[in-house]
């Protein structure tokens, strides 16, 4: 079990994991463009498991058919969502899921890991010493200014904390993030050049303070001190994708406050995660920016689905709701902070979602198309196809030279 504190150490706890990252700083307006790899060994103290990738790609476009007759798919609905998540089998490659597509169906995919990176969706845009971390350690690779590789020496697991505000992509597909606590007040390096006083972190299963460009893929996370996945202090071009999420209260939080208008540039890519059992609210809660949530699987909640304040723009396609059986939490939404009179005007909509056990979406604003282009960053498929999108959300278990069908697993252990 990974220990979840907010600055890192690299402890030693067992083994099983080959890492690799690419890690390039650069504004949020350039576009990701291929780069030389420099190849770096690691000789940090054994210890892993945390799945980001956290990069930025042009995004990919599939093809859109909104649901014609919703209540013609209710049965096999309710037939594939407590059916069989673990065991991908037929569904590893071919899923119509962009992102896994991109890289299951290739046999040899763990031969070039570096075009895991190409993969990506989404907006464009020894020693523990934190202050002098040592050359050939991981805390002194990820501070690095140009692209690079960080290929470690050997399996193993690594307890990885921090703010992220680089691009990142770590492979091998398997993290589970939970129980993660408080933690830092504490002097931490965060470029060559620059450390500072970090203050005391909320407990966050993935934390992003003023980052860009960031990719956080196939992670299974629950029961967090606060958030699973909180971006906040102008953070943007961010997509969270193919993520198992379950056992939390406040889901997700994207916006720092209210009052905090830097945060009006924020763009979010919801993507292919599935919302699971035991989820209260906030998935997420949007304050300002766009956000684009498309094709996830929302099988519960206690309060409400999806949220926001201060005029965000969120735009929901393509996802399957299926509403609890308490009686005064069926809606899917919720406008916060604001009288009807002042959110009638945000623009929220709902573009072929699929409604069951009463759910229904509150939609405000403009109907307009080009409301929402700030907010569209890749086309939804049919909302019907949601199951077998989602069906590989999570953590996996990935085997090197494993057959097209049967090459990844999500983990036992959620």
């Amino acid at each position: 079990m990974a220990e979840c504190r907010r600055y890192g150490s690299i402890s030693k706890h067992g083994s099983t994991i080959n890492l690799y990252f690419f890690l390039e700083q650069k504004s949020r307006s350039t576009p990701w463009t291929p780069r030389a790899w420099k190849r770096e060994q690691t000789m940090a103290n054994p210890s892993l498991s945390l799945l980001f990738l956290l990069s930025l790609i042009t995004p990919a476009l599939i093809s859109s058919s909104p649901v014609q007759d919703p209540e013609l798919v209710v049965q096999e609905v309710h037939r594939a969502i407590n059916a069989s998540r673990r065991k991908l089998g037929y569904l590893s490659c071919g899923s119509g899921n962009p992102i896994d597509d991109c890289w299951r169906c290739d046999p040899n995919w763990e031969k070039n890991r570096q075009r895991l990176a190409d993969c990506a969706i989404g907006f464009d845009s020894g020693n523990d010493d934190p202050v002098n971390p040592k050359p050939g350690t991981l805390r002194h690779a990820v501070i690095q200014e140009e692209p690079l590789w960080i290929i470690f020496a050997r399996d193993m697991t690594i307890t990885i904390e921090g703010r992220a505000t680089h691009e990142l992509v770590q492979d091998h597909r398997r993290q589970s993030i939970h129980d993660c606590k408080q933690g830092g007040n504490a002097m931490v390096r965060d470029s060559p050049s620059h450390f500072g006083w970090r203050t005391k972190s909320d407990g966050d299963g993935v934390s992003i303070f003023g980052g860009a460009h960031i990719w956080v893929d196939h992670n299974s996370l629950s029961n967090c001190n606060d958030g699973l996945v909180d971006a906040i202090h102008g953070s943007s071009a961010i997509t969270i994708s193919n993520n198992y999420l379950t056992h939390h209260d406040k889901v997700m939080l994207l916006g720092h406050s209210d009052s905090y208008t830097q945060d009006k540039n924020m763009q979010v890519t919801i993507a292919f995660n599935h919302f699971g059992e035991g989820l209260v609210q906030r998935m997420p809660r949007c304050r300002h920016g766009y956000f684009h949530v498309v094709n996830n699987d929302y099988t519960h909640w206690e309060m409400y689905a999806i949220g926001g304040s201060a005029n965000p723009t969120i735009n929901s396609q393509g996802n399957r709701f299926v509403a609890p059986d308490i009686r005064f939490s069926k809606e899917v939404t919720k406008h916060e902070d604001a009288p009807q009179s002042e959110w009638k005007n945000w623009n929220w909509r709902s573009e072929g979602d699929l409604l069951l056990n009463g759910a229904f979406f509150v939609a405000s604003g403009a109907g307009a198309a080009s409301s929402y282009a700030r907010a569209s960053s890749l086309g939804a498929r049919s909302s019907s196809l949601v199951g077998p999108i989602t069906m590989g959300a999570g953590a996996l278990n990935c085997k090197k030279g494993g057959s097209l069908l049967g090459d990844c697993e999500r983990l036992k252990k959620q």
